[in-house]
């Protein structure tokens, strides 16, 4: 049988087959070690051939094979340095929910997660959320980090998933896609996800006053089916993003403002550090390019790792 990889639990996948029915599934031992240096082989959203055995009149399923991926997000796994951990497979967007404080979402971590994304030609969507919560001071830093964003050419849209504002347009985008949700902890992913589909009723926990970050309550990414037409994968709350390797000539290609002016550069292998005549810090002394886009390809470039622990994945 053929289907779909709904969940995973580390040993153990839900893969819904192509007539909707369920199966718990495994993989072979020599499989799993095939030559993956993934923490996770299978990952949400893979397509999968699966056989089903029956012991102790129980029936699961046996993974025997995974279909090509379309794109995947994929992160570093900290306890194992040279591994990944691929977040979740064949995605038509992601919805990355951003907050200024409540807690705070940083440039940094948003460019990480967006040169992942451009990496693997995943489509990004920025939501500003909690915009309802916002002093107007707060609101005009929200303005500024859309403006920053939507020149670049990535879609932003202030919503509240506490009171509904934008949902409407959010459930629009989502409609004949699979929508995956990532953010820290406590950006309101299921806060959001329970105001698109509320029979899904997802848990939800408040704020850590003591950190001021989100207490995870998604363990496992997960994807669920939704009543128009629509799937999202819901994911563990991301404290940071690894991004994994990557030449210093192709780091730039990623960041779109940079990778305009590429041409433009006296060098054809220019890295936007020290050259001269470099197209990219000429438009940076312009303020044509965002000090907070530069400064955080600066970092990756010098391998710099944001703290990119997650609540749960990190134990897998």
């Amino acid at each position: 049988m053929t289907g779909t990889v709904y969940k995973s639990t580390g040993s153990w996948y839900s893969v819904k087959n192509e007539l909707g029915a369920f199966y718990k599934c495994r993989i072979k031992g020599k499989f799993r070690m095939k030559g993956i240096k993934s923490t996770n082989p299978i990952a949400v959203g893979d397509r999968v051939d699966f056989e089903l055995e029956t012991n102790n009149d129980e029936t699961t399923g046996v993974i025997n094979f995974i279909h090509d991926r379309t794109n995947y997000i994929v992160r570093k796994s900290v306890n194992l340095s040279k591994q990944t951990h691929i977040i979740a497979a064949n995605i038509d967007q992601v919805f990355l929910l951003v907050t200024i404080d409540n807690p705070p979402t940083f440039t940094s971590f948003i460019d990480r997660f967006l040169v992942t994304a451009e990496a693997y030609s995943v489509k990004t969507i920025l939501l500003f959320n909690k915009i309802d919560t916002y002093p107007e001071e707060t609101l005009d830093e929200v303005r500024y980090l859309a403006h920053v964003y939507r020149e670049i050419g990535y879609e932003c849209i202030g919503i509240s998933a506490a009171t509904g504002k934008n949902i409407d347009k959010v459930k629009a985008k989502m409609i004949g896609k699979v929508s995956m949700f990532a953010g820290h902890s406590g950006v309101g992913k299921s806060t959001l996800v329970n105001a698109i589909e509320p029979d899904l009723d997802l848990k939800t926990k408040e704020i850590s006053n003591q950190h001021m970050q989100g207490q995870h309550t998604t363990t496992f990414a997960e994807m669920f089916d939704l009543n128009f037409d629509a799937k999202i994968i819901d994911t563990p709350g991301i404290k940071g993003f690894g991004v994994v390797d990557m030449d210093k000539e192709e780091v730039g290609d990623y960041f779109p403002e940079f990778f305009k002016l590429k041409q433009d550069c006296k060098f054809n292998n220019c890295i936007h550090v020290d050259e001269p005549k470099c197209a990219v810090k000429d438009a940076l002394d312009r303020d044509e390019i965002a000090y907070s886009r530069y400064r955080s390809y600066i970092q990756i470039l010098e391998g710099e790792d944001e703290h990119y622990r997650t609540d749960n994945w990190d134990n897998e």
